[in-house]
């Protein structure tokens, strides 16, 4: 089932960020298709899991960038709605990062937030 989001809904994965899910599809072999979801836990309530994905469910929400796929799962959409996924570089590392609208709280390392 196809479903139509607002462009305020819709989770946005930068170039970036889509350049190097593509260079660690090509390097394991698989698609280039990032799985995002939201996990309960962290040190602020809720955690960022990402991961290459294996299969689109139907209730999945997928966007596109540079021809390499978003998935989100309908559940952790309700948390995410808005938010940019960027990839960092720099000398303190490496690492996916969400800009999260509807976080009101995070921890200093980015990976976890509350609401």
């Amino acid at each position: 089932m196809t479903q139509t989001l607002d462009r305020d809904q819709i989770v946005l994965m930068t170039s970036a960020a889509a350049a190097r899910v593509r260079a660690i599809g090509e390097k394991l072999g698989k698609p280039a298709q990032l799985r995002l979801s939201v996990e309960g836990g962290g040190c602020s309530g809720f955690s960022y899991k990402f991961g290459l994905a294996e299969s689109v469910d139907g209730d999945d929400i997928v966007t596109s960038t540079d021809g390499v796929d978003l998935v989100i799962d309908a559940i952790s959409l309700d948390l995410l709605k808005g938010s940019a996924v960027d990839f960092i570089d720099s000398l303190g590392g490496s690492s996916f990062q969400v800009t999260n609208p509807n976080a009101t709280a995070g921890c200093g390392c980015g990976s976890s937030f509350s609401v």
